[in-house]
Parts: structure tokens; C-alpha cells; sequence
């Protein structure tokens, strides 16, 4: 049985932060998630996607944010347990819970934080009889390295982020790009779009319009795919390679079976402490939901913010918790390890 304070479900940016805010409080934490790598969905999905509404960072990549929240956290240690699902939920008797993970660990804690996102996801997948024996090696729904496409005859499924993002970036390494979409209108960023045309136009990639409605292979090698145009025609386009991107199936897990009180799949909090229905379980990030919930990462950040004060006031009932400046507080440097020059700050205080 592992003990610590609290234990975080989701080691996405959100989760990251409340390790911070946690930890300057003086808690310590576990952080569990079944994806094998920190940064969740934001690294799962778009790790290369540029971030515009970080405070003091005009821009930012999706994994460089995750990077420098992995850097902020380093003072207070965290325990990661990265590839395992938390299976149950169990209130004590005496205060406090205890998680069971999928990999047999289980942890007790004074509290919990569920900053899970959108939960646990899948992708919508394609339904051919040939589609599951190439999965992973000629047809694939996530993709985290373009340059393992060099060389390669790519066919790009989709009319969203994901799929203009990826070809726009696997055309320079892929031999050819075709991207494939049911319509000409496209749920992608206006500028994703027009850099695809302009590509189009340059003849580095191609866009076709259609329906994929069957794979020629030979064992597990992808030959190519059949795809029915707009006009009706069946038309075989070659390619070593399919990379589907039809969105994801959000599903909470597990979480759902733990009595929580729910809204459309998300969970129900109080904006004062970012508690759930069951005392001792917040929730932070996109998994939550309140009156004026925006899905902001910087909104995450202020809720998992007052979440941490909450939970230390739980976990130390009568104690009064004070408002501390990591800019002038001595405690503060100390949890954090550093040693500031505080030369001239008498002259504005």
C-alpha cells in the first residue's frame, strides 16, 4: 500500500499544475494515467500544435508546454504511475481512499483529484474486414513521429485539426500525400486549409473527396485503398500507409462507476473548492462542469489552483491555511528549492 496526500487521476497539463499548486502547499502526490507518457490528450493528440493563450508565452508547442510544467514540478518529486487505470474508488471508514490501479498498485490518500480531460478516449475506427490486422504498422489512428513516414505513399483520413495538421507536416518527409475527406468542408483552422490547397496547387500533395469503402492488401501489407468519389465512381488509390483521423469516443472509465454526480458525462463541481459529490474528490480541467465552464487549459489552471486550498484545509481541519507569495515568502523558496535575490524589493513594498 503506497501513502501519500493526494492522489491526481490524469497527468495531462492540468494534472501537472495541481502537482504545483499541491506541492507549494506543502502536499505530496501520486499522479496516475493510462496513457505510458505524461501531457494526456495534449501530446496524444497535437504534440507539435501550437498554444497562443499561455500566459506570458505569445506561443507555445502542445509538448514544449508539458516539458515546462514537467520542469515546474521537479522541487516536489511526484510519483508517476504512467499506463494504469485507476479501477476503483474506495471511501474508508476513517477518512481518506484508497485507489486500485490496473497494475495491481494500490495507493491510500487523504484526497483525490480527477483532471482526466475528456477521460479515457478511443478513436473512431475504420470498419473493414482488413482494417484490424493492419492496425499499427500500415493503419493508424494516432501518430507521434512524422519522420517514420519517409519515403512512404500516405493516404490521410479526415476534415479536422488532426488530419490537415499531419498531412501538412508528412508532406515533408512522406514520398506522397493524399488527403481524403467526405466533403469539400473542412472542420481544421482556416489556415490549415488554404496551406493545403496552396499545396494542392503546388501539386505536393493531393485532396480527394469521398468515402473509404475497402483496403487491397497482400498479408499484412497495406496495397491500397478503395475509395467511392462523389460522383459515384470507385476509384483505387495506392499507398502503403492509412492514418485515420475521424475524432475520439470520450468515455469516462471507470470514473463513471464511482457514484460521482454527473452532468452530460462530466463531472458536477462547486466553483468555490472544485469539489465533486463525494467530499475528499475534486475535479479539475475539462472534465468538470459548472455554470460558465470555459474549456481552457488557463481555466484548468485556476481551478486546480483553488482546489489545492481546499484540500489542504480538509486535510488539516482548524489549521488556518495562509495566502503565501512565492516572490517574497521564505516557506515558499524552501519548497521550491531556490534562493532569491530579494535586493530592492523594500523599495516597493
Amino acid at each position: 500500500m503506497i501513502e501519500t496526500d493526494v492522489v491526481i487521476v490524469g497527468a495531462g497539463p492540468v494534472g501537472l499544475f495541481q502537482v504545483f499548486e499541491l506541492g507549494l502547499l506543502g502536499l505530496k502526490a501520486h499522479v496516475v494515467d493510462a496513457m505510458p507518457h505524461i501531457g494526456g490528450q495534449c501530446v496524444e493528440l497535437y504534440p507539435d500544435k501550437p498554444i497562443y493563450d499561455i500566459p506570458a508565452l505569445p506561443v507555445c508547442g502542445a509538448r514544449e508546454l508539458i516539458e515546462r510544467l514537467h520542469e515546474q514540478i521537479r522541487p516536489f518529486a511526484p510519483q508517476f504511475h504512467l499506463g494504469h487505470t485507476v479501477t476503483a474508488l474506495q471511501p474508508q471508514a476513517g477518512g481518506g481512499f484508497v485507489l486500485s490501479t490496473s497494475a495491481g498498485t494500490r495507493l491510500r490518500c487523504g484526497a483525490v483529484v480527477i483532471a482526466a480531460g475528456l477521460g479515457a478516449f478511443e478513436p473512431r475506427r475504420l470498419a473493414l474486414p482488413q482494417a484490424a490486422a493492419l492496425e499499427g504498422h500500415a493503419l493508424h489512428y494516432l501518430v507521434r513521429d512524422a519522420k517514420a513516414f519517409a519515403g512512404q505513399d500516405i493516404i490521410v483520413a479526415g476534415g479536422g485539426d488532426s488530419a490537415l495538421d499531419w498531412s501538412l507536416e508528412l508532406v515533408e518527409h512522406a514520398r506522397s500525400v493524399v488527403l481524403l475527406h467526405r466533403s469539400p468542408r473542412f472542420k481544421a483552422a482556416p489556415a490549415s486549409v488554404a496551406r493545403m490547397h496552396a499545396l494542392c496547387d503546388a501539386l505536393r500533395m493531393q485532396f480527394l473527396e469521398g468515402d473509404i469503402v475497402g483496403l487491397d492488401t497482400a498479408d499484412t501489407a497495406l496495397q491500397a485503398v478503395r475509395v467511392r468519389t462523389r460522383a459515384g465512381l470507385t476509384v483505387r488509390v495506392e499507398a502503403t500507409h492509412l492514418l485515420v483521423f475521424w475524432g475520439l469516443h470520450p468515455k469516462l472509465g471507470p470514473i463513471a462507476d464511482w457514484g460521482l454526480a454527473l452532468d452530460r458525462h462530466l463531472l458536477q463541481v462547486d466553483t468555490a473548492h472544485f469539489q465533486t459529490s463525494q467530499p475528499g474528490v475534486y475535479a479539475v480541467g475539462d472534465i468538470n462542469t459548472y455554470p460558465g465552464k470555459k474549456k481552457l487549459i488557463l481555466s484548468g489552471f485556476h481551478e486546480a489552483a483553488l482546489a489545492a486550498f481546499a484540500i489542504k484545509e480538509q486535510l488539516t481541519p482548524g489549521e488556518k491555511v495562509h495566502l503565501q507569495y512565492t516572490t517574497t515568502s521564505p516557506l515558499m523558496h524552501k519548497r521550491l528549492h531556490v534562493e532569491p535575490d530579494l535586493s530592492g524589493l523594500d523599495d516597493v513594498m
